[in-house]
């Protein structure tokens, strides 16, 4: 079928609401029209009366098959992309690592190797450098015009991925000049890894010391450090996973000095807390991950800075890994622990979770969650939004529906649930990608290989 027209929804983008037709040819959006005023066919017609008509979300923080801390996330790009599918989500942008020693190009050409033909979604990668010298340097600016135009660095996890101020400087520098974005992981690793040891030392060797020892004053360093740096080499700048108000105190005020600052927090930040990670017997391991879950009272100050825009995107970190024979490497020392979390099928309904108990309004849930990260990474307009020339990543929404979130029913590869038995109001009822029915009324249509590689242009906040 090359035509459909979706009909009597609900049409939310980051910038409006409107009643409206939306008609769909060889997988964009071609026009959209008062209902009524039209007089269009089509091979396919979706009714999406009393539902909402939304981009397809855009996940731009995901890490599937990620090799950490002895074992693989349990997610493949097959099983993560459908569970993204099925949640609503129609672009990923997962991590390619640059393993120690080697060449960007290599772990590029892996990460292509292990992703093509397999995702049922479309798909783009960020670029982590854990080896930063002049070679790697130099092949940034071959990855930008490859489309794949941001670096992840990290001031956490010494001898795997850190990196230190020298080498983020001139990673900053090159990526000034390329117009690539550098995203930050920003916690004090040295410093932790001294109170991990002290800790252990101690005999605190459950799950919620993994808390602990991370400390918010660590994070807010790190964070503040990789700003000035950032000034210093005149680059921009992208802090992933914001945990702690006073990380986000940081990002606000370099935002008011008019810095090319941004930051991204995570619903694991919004919903959860530390009491999860103090859950009794081993059940807190379920809940370990860096940044950690913060006390609760750090949620308003996230929620806060989302709606000013301090923080301007929600992805989902999703790193995966089973409880039992994975999670399960850290009994007796929180510091093996694998640390990640799942989420990519539940990040959708969580925002939308969030317009319904007033945290945002709904084109903000967009803004957040499809629209801000398509531009943000150079995918905008082709993917988060609505209109004519558009991708038709779109996602028949009902507001109404009630769910309750477990590992009984999700389709993530994963043993269990960070939201087990909250119920959420909202559910995704279709969904189309490159206008492929995918979902369809809760029923999986995609396939494996439907999604594409999608190369990415620069930051459109910089241009």
């Amino acid at each position: 079928m090359t035509r459909t027209l979706i009909t009597g929804g609900l049409v939310i983008t980051a910038t409006d609401e409107t009643h409206a037709d939306v008609l769909i040819e060889h997988g964009r959006v071609v026009a959209m029209a008062t209902p009524g005023t039209q007089a269009w066919t089509a091979d396919r017609v979706i009714d999406a009366s009393q539902q909402y008509v939304i981009p397809g979300g855009v996940d731009a923080h995901t890490h599937m098959e990620l090799p950490f801390g002895g074992t693989f996330a349990s997610d493949s790009f097959e099983t993560g992309t459908r569970a993204a599918a099925w949640g609503g989500t129609t672009t990923i942008i997962d991590f390619a690592v640059q393993p120690k020693g080697s060449s960007l190009a290599a772990g590029l050409d892996a990460w292509h190797a292990k992703a093509d033909g397999q995702c049922a979604v479309d798909y783009g990668f960020h670029m982590i450098v854990s080896d930063v010298n002049e070679s790697t340097l130099r092949e940034m600016s071959r990855l930008v015009e490859q489309g794949v135009s941001s670096f992840k660095l990290f001031m956490a996890y010494p001898g795997v991925f850190y990196s230190d101020d020298g080498q983020i400087l001139r990673a900053m520098q090159r990526a000034g000049e390329t117009g690539g974005l550098i995203m930050m992981h920003a916690e004090n690793g040295i410093a932790i890894d001294v109170l991990v040891e002290q800790a252990l030392a101690r005999g605190e060797t459950d799950p919620r010391h993994h808390g602990e020892v991370r400390k918010v004053l660590l994070e807010a360093e790190a964070t503040h450090r990789a700003i000035q740096l950032a000034r210093v080499a005149g680059a921009p700048l992208y802090v992933v996973h914001v945990s702690a108000e006073e990380a986000v105190a940081e990002l606000a005020a370099a935002r008011d000095k008019g810095l090319p600052v941004f930051g991204e927090t995570c619903p694991q930040y919004l919903f959860l807390s530390t009491d999860n990670l103090a859950e009794p017997g081993f059940e807190g391991a379920k809940y370990v991950c860096s940044t950690p879950l913060r006390p609760r009272e750090h949620q308003a100050a996230l929620w806060r800075g989302l709606r000013t825009n301090d923080l301007q995107v929600v992805s989902t970190d999703h790193c995966p890994f089973c409880f039992s024979g994975q999670k399960e490497l850290g009994r007796g020392d929180f510091s093996k622990i694998p640390n990640g979390l799942p989420g990519v099928e539940n990040r959708m309904d969580l925002l939308h979770q969030a317009v319904v108990d007033g945290h945002i309004g709904r084109r903000r849930w967009i803004e957040i969650a499809c629209a801000t990260p398509a531009r943000m990474f150079g995918l905008y307009p082709q993917k988060g939004t609505i209109a004519p020339g558009s991708d038709a990543d779109i996602v028949i929404y009902d507001p109404h529906a009630r769910q309750t979130i477990s590992a009984a029913t999700h389709h993530m590869n994963v043993d269990y649930s960070a939201y087990e038995g909250r119920t959420v109001t909202g559910q995704v009822r279709t969904v189309l990608s490159r206008g492929e029915v995918v979902v369809e009324d809760r029923k999986y249509t995609g396939r494996a290989g439907h999604g594409c590689f999608t190369p990415r242009s620069t930051c459109q906040y910089l241009n």
